[in-house]
């Protein structure tokens, strides 16, 4: 029993036997371990609340990512690929506990650059973190580092197999936490500069209460468009992203108008680390659709439980609408076509099977993907090279003048 319970908890897994099925998946962990790294030796240089945001992020990581597979299993709908360290039944991996820092403390420190008004950082923040998981997002499912379920109808609205919810989840999640990261320590600690560090405990709690309730603010902002929209009256999901996003947008341009003309201080050296490790996050997902091939990455470890076709499961939204999706993924009938078990030799797996082999397909156009992950790169490259380089006070170097003596005349 116990070691049962050790096995839950943590489990190791033969790193050169998963190099050799997904090599592409390795390299996107080892990036996001550096990811961490980088963030949090920037987060304790800089001192002040950055070491607690960045705590914070991890544990509303924690917190939002695991709640729904252990709390609410019914509203469970993707499974992550098997990697070398795995927790909570092989539902958590390691480098997913750093994907939150580097993501939100990554656009948290580039918002903090524009001296924006307190009212639109949050949504600043949001759009920021969805500008650096798009990449992420579309090339690691075509590479089979997760799979969705087939047929939840909150995620069945996709962008190159991404729900649509997916980019949605991350810009409401982020502003929420960021505002309540906030809001929580002026509450507790009124009188204190935004980002110094004032009493600790008022900074635990602002840590402890954005963590919990990060996730529940985000899903306010669901509540507010999504939900009623396509629940009641079947709008697309792609149409209720971009209305948030826009919303967003134009809360973030009305910021900037009315910004502080404050300069940053010059860019410190882990600074330019900073955005070394975010130039090198995007310069992966670019180098994966040119140079590796998705057919040849193969998946095995949990993903959607197979069974019968006809039986169905229930889902109750926010307004009270019960929507329905197929309890099991369906072998015959399926639409997720970036996995398909062609490299099984045909052996697919059988009714009850959670645990099972799936297989990478090609790209119906290479050229598509490149194009898309490659505007991303540019849009990303200007939108940071401006936040971090055009936002930053110039070092110059006045010469003193030197004053000349003049000759005594005797």
């Amino acid at each position: 029993m116990e070691n049962a319970w050790i096995d839950w908890l943590v489990k190791i897994n033969n790193i050169q036997t998963l190099w050799e099925a997904q090599p592409t998946y390795l390299i996107a962990q080892a990036s996001y371990c550096l990811a961490a790294l980088v963030t949090s030796i920037h987060a304790f240089k800089n001192g002040g609340r950055w070491p607690y945001l960045w705590l914070a992020t991890v544990l509303h990581g924690l917190f939002t990512d695991n709640f729904w597979s252990i709390a609410l299993p019914e509203y469970d709908n993707f499974w992550h690929s098997t990697t070398p360290v795995m927790f909570l039944g092989s539902r958590l991996p390691l480098h997913i506990i750093f994907l939150y820092p580097t993501f939100i403390y990554h656009a948290s420190y580039a918002v903090s650059k524009l001296n924006l008004p307190s009212y639109a950082e949050p949504f600043a923040a949001g759009l920021l973190v969805v500008l650096i998981d798009i990449p992420y997002d579309i090339v690691s499912v075509k590479f089979v580092h997760w799979t969705w379920h087939d047929t939840d109808p909150n995620i069945f609205d996709r962008h190159y197999w991404v729900p649509w919810n997916s980019y949605y989840f991350h810009a409401s999640f982020t502003a929420s936490f960021y505002f309540i990261f906030h809001a929580s320590r002026r509450f507790f600690a009124p009188n204190e500069e935004k980002w110094s560090s004032g009493k600790k405990s008022a900074e635990w709690k602002s840590v402890i209460i954005s963590s919990l309730l990060g996730m529940p603010g985000g899903i306010l902002l669901f509540v507010t468009i999504y939900h009623p929209l396509h629940d009641i009256w079947n709008v697309h999901g792609e149409v209720t992203f971009f209305m948030l996003c826009s919303i967003f947008s134009l809360i973030v341009f009305i910021g900037l108008l009315n910004r502080s003309d404050k300069a940053n201080e010059p860019l410190s050296f882990m600074d330019y680390v900073m955005v070394i490790q975010l130039s090198l996050h995007y310069a992966i997902y670019w180098i994966f659709v040119v140079f590796f091939s998705p057919e040849r990455e193969r998946s095995y470890g949990l993903h959607e439980p197979v069974g019968p076709c006809n039986e169905l499961s229930s889902l109750v939204t926010a307004f009270g609408q019960t929507l329905y999706r197929r309890k099991y993924l369906c072998i015959d009938d399926y639409d997720e076509k970036y996995f398909d078990f062609n490299c099984t030799g045909a052996i697919r797996p059988g009714h009850g099977a959670s645990k099972y082999l799936i297989c990478g397909t090609p790209f119906e156009n290479r050229v598509e993907y490149i194009a898309v992950v490659s505007t991303i790169l540019i849009v990303a490259a200007g939108v940071f090279y401006g936040i971090y380089f055009k936002t930053t006070k110039s070092v110059k170097t006045t010469a003193i003048p030197v004053k000349k003596s003049k000759k005594k005349l005797n």
